[in-house]
């Protein structure tokens, strides 16, 4: 009887090689592909377009790196790397070019609960043995998980097909991550009663009402957790606590503001709950470098000057 010959898998050198030519249209933004929940980025992205609140996502790096700082925390992820975001994040981060000087270049699959949960019920169930809680990481790239993305994004020049083939290889490269050492972090989050997934609500309810007082108190009855227990959870899987998050998403709101939107500086911190113009003042500087007029000022400085 035959041997029947094995079906080698291509190169990672390959794979990253197609995934670059693939992505080299992207922008120094957020660049859509016409995929649903893929996207990409290349080049210099100003900084305060990486300081936000990033959506649950797996992030591919193809060219360069990218740190990301989340509270006390700072991961660094480079070519052939992938990071997952397991949750919504106040995070910094800064992008880099190659050692040679080629620009950074990264393509994005943004999670969506229902494929998760669909997912998740087609698999069997794995023995729970979750040692780690932090809701963002950062692993190295497989040559399966590299095979998946580049079928994903092959369909940009396929448009047709993208309705039919998308679900399937977007289910594929969140199968690829399960089976990677983060895929704990998906499995976590979409069941109904693990502490991530309640620390997730607690998340939502913060992010909803940012700009009211919070009491981590409820925040604990809420999430059917004891007081200590809430605030050990939530710090394990955020890098930060609860009155944090709330404070780095408020500054991140009034950033915004100021930017986009032209509020002054009292206006914006009144806007996004804070009572003192003082205190907003001391804790934006704090955690942006520079007063918030100034910041501001130097953003939209800036970008009047890369739009000349």
């Amino acid at each position: 009887m035959a041997q029947r010959s094995a079906v080698s898998m291509p190169s990672m050198d390959n794979q990253l090689n197609e995934l670059r030519a693939l992505a080299a249209k992207a922008e120094n933004r957020r660049t859509e592909t016409g995929i649903p929940r893929v996207a990409m980025v290349k080049g210099k992205i100003p900084e305060h377009m990486l300081a936000a609140v990033y959506d649950p996502m797996i992030n591919v790096i193809l060219q360069g790196s990218k740190s990301m700082s989340v509270g006390d925390r700072t991961l660094r992820y480079d070519p052939a790397t992938y990071f997952v975001m397991s949750i919504d994040l106040p995070a910094v981060g800064s992008v880099h070019p190659s050692e040679s000087g080629e620009p950074y270049l990264a393509v994005s699959l943004t999670l969506d609960p229902t494929v998760l949960t669909t997912l998740f019920a087609d698999l069997p169930k794995p023995a729970s043995n979750v040692e780690n809680t932090l809701g963002f990481s950062v692993a190295p790239v497989t040559t399966d998980l590299m095979d998946a993305w580049v079928r994903m994004l092959r369909l940009m020049g396929d448009p047709d097909a993208i309705a039919a083939l998308a679900p399937v290889y977007e289910r594929e490269i969140i199968f690829r991550v399960l089976q990677g050492p983060h895929g704990w972090m998906l499995r976590e989050i979409a069941a109904p009663d693990t502490a991530m997934a309640r620390i997730n609500m607690a998340i939502q309810w913060i992010r909803r009402d940012f700009a009211q007082p919070i009491g981590v108190e409820r925040l604990a009855q809420r999430a059917s957790m004891s007081v200590s227990a809430f605030h050990r959870h939530f710090k394990a899987v955020t890098s930060l606590s609860p009155l944090q998050y709330q404070k780095r998403v408020r500054l991140l709101q009034a950033r915004t503001l100021m930017v986009a939107h032209a509020k002054s500086v009292m206006a914006a911190a009144f806007e996004v709950g804070y009572e003192s113009a003082t205190q907003f003042s001391r804790d934006y500087s704090r955690v942006f470098g520079l007063p918030p007029a100034q910041d501001a000022g130097r953003i939209l400085g800036e970008t009047s000057a890369t739009r000349r």
